[in-house]
């Protein structure tokens, strides 16, 4: 197929519209195609190649993986974007033609486990963003601190992620219920319990120190500026308290959602009712926290090793 940089962005923006209307995908997913798609484009543009075809789409997968030395993790990703982009060409406008000759399996996931913090961890974060609460001398720092003091919470609580809190509306909280709607990946909506009061408490305060900052957003967590917080300055609230407190160096905000299922798992809980909770598609996404989840192991272990029983 000739390459014409004109055509291939009317192109993507054809495939993007029909991935939104097809798939029902969210905002932040039909962006990482987006970006996957323009990026091999304007690769091609660089190196003024003439032809979107198989070779060019080889040469450019070889860019990623020894050249720029992107993980295999990174460069699987592009490669189901680009594949599905090729797929809609040869559809749609280049019937019988084979962009994609090589299969994914060339790049090898490493097997990672889910990354935790320690309970100790845990707790010395929301100490920490308790303390700042206790010793603001600003009414209105108290305000930020309290919001902060919820995020975190609820990163934990109900195990999050932050483009759920972020994307989390007045309207989704009842609280008559404890409840909160969570709306997940693929716009999937879940409802969670917060079954912790203090909480519940820490919830119930901020709504009623929300309405003195004028907020003019929907939003159950606005910035100083009324306006809703986005995903990075959610990261950035966790990355000031994990600082603060020199926890682990490398963590994210994420690593508390892994916690939450990993300690679930640790309590007793089913691998069933911890996928629900989480919102995974598939038990296969929530199976791989029963590889960080000792307690079990050892429950297991303790009952069950034949060594056990050898008196010898």
């Amino acid at each position: 197929m000739e390459y014409n940089a004109k055509q291939q962005k009317a192109l993507t923006d054809e495939f993007i519209d029909g991935l939104s209307l097809e798939r029902n995908l969210g905002i932040r997913t039909l962006k990482a195609y987006r970006s996957d798609i323009s990026c091999m484009m304007q690769w091609i543009e660089l190196r003024k190649y003439t032809e979107l075809d198989s070779e060019t789409i080889a040469r450019y997968f070889f860019y990623l993986q020894n050249e720029i030395e992107l993980t295999a993790r990174s460069i699987r990703r592009k490669y189901v974007s680009i594949q599905q982009y090729c797929s809609f060409l040869s559809r749609k406008y280049s019937p019988g033609e084979h962009f994609l000759t090589f299969s994914s399996r060339r790049f090898q996931l490493p097997k990672t486990l889910p990354k935790t913090l320690t309970t100790e961890e845990i707790k010395r974060l929301i100490v920490s963003v308790n303390e700042e609460y206790q010793e603001s001398h600003s009414e209105y720092f108290r305000k930020l601190c309290l919001r902060n003091m919820c995020i975190i919470e609820l990163l934990f609580c109900l195990g999050l992620r932050i483009g759920e809190i972020s994307a989390l509306d007045l309207a989704d909280y009842r609280r008559e219920e404890n409840s909160m709607l969570i709306h997940g990946k693929g716009n999937k909506e879940r409802i969670l319990f917060i079954s912790s009061p203090i909480v519940s408490q820490k919830l119930n305060q901020w709504l009623l120190t929300r309405g003195e900052m004028n907020p003019d957003d929907p939003a159950l967590f606005v910035s100083r500026m009324g306006k809703r917080l986005s995903i990075y300055s959610i990261e950035n609230i966790f990355y000031k308290y994990r600082d603060r407190t020199q926890i682990n160096p490398h963590s994210t905000p994420h690593y508390l959602r892994h916690s939450f299922a990993t300690q679930l798992l640790n309590n007793g809980a089913g691998i069933r009712d911890v996928q629900e909770l989480m919102g995974h598609n598939s038990i296969v996404t929530t199976q791989i926290y029963t590889e960080v989840s000792l307690s079990r192991k050892k429950e297991v272990l303790l009952k069950y090793n034949g060594r056990n029983r050898m008196d010898v």
